[in-house]
């Protein structure tokens, strides 16, 4: 991978065994990224990059500008949300194994004496990757058949930049845990994003439409999905 600058604007270049120029901007802060043909010269990616320098700057102050969730410290009535819904935590403390319940409008954490905010945190962490990873069959058992694709193997992790990520030569795919906070029909938007990127690997018009066929509402779901509240930036 190499870099360009576009005056204070930083772009990481990758050249792929691909077809077309794929331009992205990632969140939190908006790093910019150019997947382009191999025998695409850095000079054109540099033009193509400045003709885009607008809507690159438009992206980015969007993202910084988007609400963030407040650091939590899993402590008595703070908030917590699962499938698009808030719940206040409870806490408490016994010799039984921990485990996590949600009803009435409340998260039950039940912990170990004297367990500090890390053992809390990777205990709630564990649960939405339990949370998602049960929600996400059925949606593979409905979806793949339809798309005609099949998932090789299925990650589930906590991700900074990506709601999912899909690697179409290995049949893989990757899911961002905090899905788990996020209305269910986010999640069977990004699972359904993936599984067409097993059809087309790219962005492109061809993907548009396969999205617009499969899923006509995509658009819809992805827009509730980028004004919802994103992880908080953290100190490096």
């Amino acid at each position: 991978m190499s870099q360009i600058n576009l005056g204070d604007i930083a772009v990481d270049v990758v050249l792929k065994d691909i077809k077309n120029v794929h331009l992205s901007v990632h969140p939190p802060m908006g790093r910019v990224r150019i997947s382009a043909p191999k025998r695409m010269s850095i000079d054109t990616i540099r033009f193509f990059a400045i003709s885009k320098l607008d809507w690159i700057k438009q992206q980015q102050t969007r993202l910084r500008e988007q609400e963030r969730e407040t650091p939590r410290e899993y402590v008595e009535r703070e908030s917590h949300y699962v499938w698009g819904e808030r719940y206040l935590l409870t806490v408490s403390e016994s010799d039984e194994p921990p485990s996590i319940e949600v009803k009435h409008g409340c998260m039950h954490l039940r912990v170990r004496p004297r367990s500090d905010e890390d053992k809390r945190r990777a205990l709630v962490e564990e649960w939405y990757r339990e949370q998602l990873k049960e929600a996400v069959s059925p949606l593979l058992a409905r979806w793949q058949p339809l798309l005609g694709v099949r998932v090789e193997r299925l990650f589930v992790r906590r991700m900074k930049t990506r709601w999912g990520s899909c690697n179409h030569k290995a049949r893989t795919i990757r899911l961002n845990t905090e899905l788990t906070k996020k209305p269910a029909e986010c999640l069977e938007y990004i699972v359904v994003h993936e599984l067409v990127h097993l059809l087309e690997p790219t962005h492109n018009a061809r993907f548009v439409a396969l999205m617009d066929r499969f899923m006509p509402t995509w658009k819809f779901h992805r827009q509730v999905l980028n004004r919802l509240p994103i992880l908080p930036v953290l100190p490096c």
